[in-house]
This record gives structure tokens, sequence and C-alpha cells, in this order.
């Protein structure tokens, strides 16, 4: 189930009396996933349980979100979500311009130079300002930042999970 899942962020506190959450993005598109009577999936870190709810109103704040669930309308209401995940069902994907990737996408990938080398498998992705950085897994356990740049990356394929870079020198 998880697999049809996106996560578009989470809930690290809650907003006032009213039962409003402070909800920490996750997601490019926020003026589209908590838009009103948009739906969303809240759910427990550890065991899963999943509750649907309603965007009733929300406003951007700092590098968050603050969102007003049509369910609830109390602090006292809310105090237990803090600490879930707030995720979409893929069929819900936004479609991205070309050369842009969801994170579920590039996870996973596994990473090559221009040689045909492999490097390793992507981990993570940080998000430090300019450009995104991946973070790869090597074989021997360190890990490889690569720029998210034209001169490093030079081929994405979503389909088969490969990336292919140019390892500028410094890189490794």
């Amino acid at each position: 189930m998880s697999d049809s899942l996106l996560s578009v962020g989470k809930i690290v506190n809650t907003h006032g009396i009213r039962g409003e959450l402070k909800i920490w993005l996750q997601t490019d598109f926020p003026e589209v996933r908590f838009a009103p009577k948009a739906k969303l999936l809240i759910i427990h870190p550890e065991h899963g349980e999943q509750i649907t709810v309603t965007v009733a109103a929300s406003r951007p704040y700092k590098q968050m979100y603050i969102v007003q669930l049509a369910e609830f309308n109390n602090i006292n209401d809310v105090e237990k979500y803090k600490g879930y995940e707030v995720k979409v069902s893929k069929e819900e994907s936004v479609e991205l311009p070309e050369n842009e990737y969801y994170f579920h996408e590039i996870i996973g990938c596994n990473v090559v130079d221009d040689e045909g080398k492999e490097l390793g498998v992507i981990q993570d992705i940080l998000r430090p300002g300019a450009n995104d950085v991946w973070v790869v897994k090597m074989p021997n356990r360190q890990e490889l930042l690569i720029p998210v740049i034209d001169d490093v990356v030079l081929d994405v394929d979503v389909e088969s999970k490969l990336v292919k870079i140019h390892l500028m020198e410094g890189l490794l």
C-alpha cells in the first residue's frame, strides 16, 4: 500500500487553539496539496494507521504550511497527530516538466559514471540551496555527494532506475 503513496509533509506541531496544524513540507506543490477541499491521508509513523482528511484552509508559514482540516476545529482533537506523515496517492501526482523528477523516482537509482563504472545507489536528496544534491551510498559504504547540475548529471532513466554522471574532479 505505501508504494502507492507520495509523502507531501509531516505534522510537526499544532498552531493556535482552533485545531490548525504546522506541516513541514515534503512537496514542491504545497498550493496544490493543501488547497481547500484537497484530500490527504495522515498516517501514524509506526503502525501505519491511516485517516483520510480534507483541507479546509491553509497558508504558508516559514518553511511550513499551516493547515486547517475540515474534520477538526480544536487543539485537543489534533494534538495526537504530531509526528504523523501526510501523504497522497500516486494517482494524484502533479505532472512535472521535462528533466524534473519526484524524490521517489530518484531514490534507489543506480549511479554510473560516463564510462559505465558503477558508483552506488542514491539514498537521499539534500536541498541546501541553489541545486539539489543526491547522496549516493557507494559499495565501500562511503557517501558520494552529487550536485544536480547539467555538467555532472548526464542522463536520468527513471524506468530502468539508472543515472549516468560525469565525475568532475574533486567529487570522489
